[in-house]
């Protein structure tokens, strides 16, 4: 693996005064006492973060009492009590006036899974041909007859010079699209970013811009390569309840029919058109491409739907001499439930996704109050909700600041942490965004460690967290984790062993605590982001987005 460093960095310190609590009440949990605050210095606090300070909650929170811990379920109300209590204990005020939670209005939509979508000759089953919903709050959404239109990879994208839409008109019509962008199956070409999947690789633009082009429904073709996951992910991820934030046209704006379809079926279907999947693929990564199939979709989705309340948890650590001022760490609690129509395991505990990253964030907050001084700008810790059904969480938060986005100096994302053992080199994803990073490698020098870009930069990562809704907003988010070269021979051998047992948990009822995962990597890589966070919060300047970064402040 190619070492990538940075030209270093040391950010310089403000001076720090002491602060002290101001106690606040909340309205949920009741109140308990919090721990009495300790004086340690930075080297001390650093030191203790250790995988027993993140074990227990990591156990807690992916316990099957928390039932898999799914938005507006009692999961969720043990997942809120649990992390309330922990901010509480470590002395942290309430984020948001004398509230640790934010409300965030979700819109909840389940769709019979008694459906069959039918095109041309071909009629497709639920979940093993394909998954289809619907975002309207409607009770009865079809597609009846749809003309159907392949648009290449659905992408207008005018810095690139490339509109797959360009001349075509498709409203009532549905769009068959392809999944990633046009740099992953032609890296050589000079187009988009090569093999690192941009914004317009991701399902979720794909969807929007056929909202935007007036189509009355739109499917993506599955592939696991160029997708990054396996088309169990999308059958789980996609059935069941799904969220959306509560929006003021009831979804209206959106086409009637998100879905997607199987490579097989996919193939069905160009082939009943007369067409060769592989040789119309071809034809859209020349240049922005179309074609009409000369069939037509129908599928009806019979909806139920209720709005909700779940929420965000925020506290704060006020800084000792710029408290307006934040840097915010956030994580998601949220996963996938439970389903009960499985035999055995019912539960998605979400161990790894994403109770690693809650668990580390519990551990942190109590390393930072045990600082003296504290830091120079104040320390918030944003757990968010919805992660699991689009960023909705950290997407309602950024559109709805408690914290102006003006005084948010910058975002540290924690998500699916490392459970394989101790690393020599940090992944960052999405590298060379931000003067983030600089502070990220000083923080990894002292652990003897270098940067690397993420081993799999196609499967557009960056896009796929909840640092990237403060990085639409232009505050500049960094998401980086533990890497693939394992610290030493012995943690090779155990990487090499417990990747057999956890490959293809991802979104599955495996992703369970393991007492024999070795949690000195989270340990490792929470150190890390905390002398990062530590060192952002006591800088003298504010990070800056890189000059070819696509974002900035505005």
């Amino acid at each position: 693996m190619k070492k990538i460093l940075l030209p270093f960095m040391v950010p310089t310190m403000v001076g720090l005064s002491t602060l002290g609590l101001t106690a606040c009440s909340s309205d949920q949990p009741p109140v308990t006492e919090a721990k009495a605050e300790t004086t340690s210095t930075f080297e001390q606090v650093y030191a203790g973060i250790t995988a027993d300070e993140i074990v227990g909650p990591l156990k807690t929170l992916s316990s099957d009492e928390f039932e898999g811990r799914l938005p507006t379920t009692p999961g969720e109300k043990k997942t809120l009590d649990y992390l309330v209590g922990q901010f509480k204990e470590a002395g942290f005020q309430p984020g948001n006036g004398n509230s640790y939670l934010q409300p965030v209005d979700l819109m909840e939509i389940t769709a019979d899974p008694d459906m069959t979508m039918t095109i041309g000759d071909n009629a497709f089953a639920y979940k093993q041909d394909m998954v289809a919903g619907s975002k309207r709050e409607q009770s009865l959404v079809e597609l009846k007859d749809s003309e159907l239109v392949f648009v290449g990879y659905g992408v207008n994208a005018p810095e690139y010079d490339w509109n797959d839409y360009e001349g075509l008109d498709v409203k009532g019509k549905t769009v068959v699209i392809l999944v990633n962008d046009p740099g992953f199956e032609n890296p050589d070409s000079g187009k988009f970013q090569g093999t690192t999947m941009t914004y317009y690789g991701r399902w979720s633009y794909k969807f929007e811009e056929a909202s935007r082009q007036g189509a009355a429904g739109a499917i993506i073709v599955h592939e696991t390569a160029p997708a990054s996951y396996g088309w169990s992910v999308v059958a789980n991820s996609w059935s069941g309840p799904q969220y959306g934030l509560v929006t003021k046209d009831g979804g209206a704006s959106r086409v009637a029919v998100e879905g997607w379809l199987t490579l097989d079926a996919a193939k069905k279907v160009f082939a009943d058109a007369g067409l060769d999947f592989d040789e119309q693929k071809k034809a859209a990564l020349s240049g922005p491409y179309y074609q009409d199939l000369g069939l037509t979709a129908s599928v009806t989705v019979k909806n139920t739907f209720q709005k909700s309340v779940s929420n965000n948890v925020i506290a704060t650590l006020p800084g000792a001499e710029k408290p307006e001022e934040h840097v915010i760490y956030t994580a998601h609690w949220d996963h996938l439930g439970k389903d009960e129509s499985l035999k055995g395991d019912q539960i998605y505990n979400g161990a790894h996704d994403n109770a690693t990253g809650s668990a580390a964030a519990v551990a942190m907050a109590h390393a930072f109050s045990t600082l003296s001084p504290r830091p120079a700008r104040s320390v918030t810790f944003l757990i968010v909700t919805a992660e699991e059904q689009g960023l909705l969480g950290s997407k309602y938060y950024a559109d709805h600041p408690i914290i102006p986005l003006d005084k948010t100096v910058a975002n540290i994302n924690m998500d699916a942490m490392n459970v394989l053992g101790k690393t020599k080199n940090v992944s960052v994803v999405g590298m060379g965004k931000s003067e983030m990073e600089s502070y990220l490698e000083k923080a990894a020098v002292r652990q003897g460690r270098y940067l690397t870009q993420e081993e799999h930069p196609a499967g557009g990562y960056y896009y796929r967290s909840d640092h990237f809704s403060f990085a639409k907003k232009g505050v500049p988010a960094l998401y980086a984790k533990g890497g693939s070269e394992p610290w030493d021979a012995a943690t090779a051998d155990y990487k090499k062993r417990m990747n057999v047992i956890v490959k293809g948990c991802y979104h599955q009822v495996c992703d369970e605590f393991r007492k024999e995962w070795d949690l000195s990597g989270i340990a490792q890589d929470t150190q890390l982001l905390f002398e990062v966070g530590y060192d952002v919060a006591n800088a003298d300047s504010w990070p800056q987005w890189n000059a070819t970064s696509e974002f900035q402040r505005p």
